[in-house]
């Protein structure tokens, strides 16, 4: 069982109907061994937007549950000896028709942002929520992605802290580009209202530096 980290921001107006043990009722649950628990009184306040398509640019098949859960066939694509052996995860997955999959509560530290660092702080897992959306950078995402992640976002807010939110190229910059060009970050801030000074696709601050070895 998952360490419950300090929410005293969010949890206190969460609706019961929306999160059980950080798990969202929205989403489908298929349950990730590839977690761990968050350090002793961490505030979940980030989320972390990437993309993921396996093989790439294909769409609609398992493989990415597979991945998650530890049952992909490396030998099923070429490209897929090229991750052999990883054991990943993230809190979410939006596919291209606007279904969401959770994979770890968001109450424990999933493993998505790798070496990484936003704002001065350094392992974004730690105080990170996940998203992946399922495409590539330069394909356009679907407008039922957005539409899924505003509501999740919206749902995230309720349940911790989150005052940021990030790509995986702007945590990790020089080593990821997701979820890259393609994502339209204007269009997220008109779902959510959000100002743009905390979503790094808008803002000018200098983010983090990725401390990669």
């Amino acid at each position: 069982m998952g360490h419950t980290p300090d929410h005293t921001d969010g949890t206190a107006n969460a609706s019961p109907h929306l999160w059980r043990n950080g798990w969202y009722a929205a989403a489908r649950q298929v349950p990730s061994p590839n977690f761990g628990p968050r350090p002793e009184q961490a505030r979940i306040t980030l989320a972390v937007i990437h993309s993921i398509s396996l093989p790439p640019g294909e769409y609609g098949g398992s493989e990415i549950e597979q991945l998650f859960t530890n049952q992909l066939d490396w030998s099923a694509h070429p490209y897929f000896e090229q991750i052999r052996g990883a054991e990943v995860s993230a809190h979410f997955v939006i596919r291209r028709d606007g279904e969401i999959v959770q994979f770890v509560s968001v109450d424990d530290r999933a493993w998505h942002a790798g070496r990484s660092s936003w704002l001065g702080l350094d392992n974004c897992n730690d105080y990170s929520v996940g998203i992946e959306l399922e495409g590539l950078e330069d394909t356009p995402f679907e407008p039922a992605q957005y539409t899924a992640l505003a509501t999740l976002i919206d749902a995230l807010k309720q349940r911790c802290p989150i005052d940021q939110i990030a790509g995986h190229e702007h945590i990790a910059p020089g080593r990821k580009r997701d979820p890259g060009k393609a994502f339209d970050w204007a269009h997220l801030q008109q779902l959510t209202d959000w100002p743009a000074a905390h979503l790094a696709g808008l803002c000018t601050q200098t983010p983090g530096t990725a401390h990669d070895a």
